[in-house]
């Protein structure tokens, strides 16, 4: 798969001290998947979800959510937003025109 923004994600994660360790082992995995749907993804993600049209991964034990578009044929994945379990409760990221 491909990333796209991956230097926005790092600048997002850089937010948060505890978390730039988990954003490049994600980001190493994803390097490497060749994802079909989200099963695929759930393989490796177990909690991964499909919500609208983005794919959420729960990251530090729910403490944060990392939130991606993905295209599958393309192998392609888009990141949108890298919240906190509170930011993400909010839902103002449900406003997102490709949601």
């Amino acid at each position: 798969m491909h990333l796209i923004s991956i230097r926005k994600l790092r600048d997002d994660a850089a937010m948060y001290p505890d978390l730039s360790q988990v954003i490049e082992a994600w980001y190493a995995v994803v390097k490497k998947a060749k994802w079909e749907h989200l099963e695929d993804v759930r393989k490796i993600y177990r909690d991964a979800e499909a919500v609208g049209n983005f794919t959420i991964f729960n990251l530090k034990g729910n403490k944060y959510r990392l939130i991606v578009g993905i295209d599958y044929s393309s192998q392609t994945v888009y990141y949108k937003y890298l919240l906190t379990h509170a930011e993400y409760d909010k839902d103002k990221w449900k406003n997102d025109p490709y949601f």
